[in-house]
């Protein structure tokens, strides 16, 4: 192996552990039976990082079109290391089902050097029962 191909598996084994711990919630995907013209499901945004974010949650279809859904807290700043439950309820519109992704966005500050605006996803399936 040369030495430019030492270096870039040097390299990417050690931007590995950097990738490896980005922001999270829980759980990432559900299934829900609901009796209501809603259905509710209760998320976990995490930070593993040592200094404190802000998060917003945001709802979206399945073709990352926004979806009207009340979102309890929308928005807030979330300590290092920590996690906080968020109560996302999610109207079906007349239908009996209803796909969406629910996301986690990490908003940064603005006096930050890194202005990166991390997001990640999860999957739910609403059934509505009559």
């Amino acid at each position: 192996m040369t030495q430019g191909g030492i270096l870039a598996v040097a390299l990417a084994v050690a931007l590995v552990p950097i990738a490896a711990s980005g922001q999270s919630m829980t759980p990432m995907r559900g299934e829900v039976r609901s009796f209501t013209d809603a259905f509710a499901v209760r998320v976990f945004p995490g930070n593993p990082y040592n200094q404190r974010i802000r998060v917003e949650i945001h709802v979206y279809d399945q073709d990352f079109q926004p979806v009207e859904a009340r979102i309890t807290p929308n928005a807030f700043l979330l300590a290092g290391q920590a996690s906080r439950p968020v109560l996302v309820v999610v109207p079906f519109d007349g239908a009996t089902e209803r796909k969406v992704r629910i996301c986690t966005e990490s908003i940064p500050f603005p006096s930050e050097q890194t202005q990166i605006r991390a997001q990640i996803c999860g999957k739910f399936f609403g059934h509505r029962r009559f």
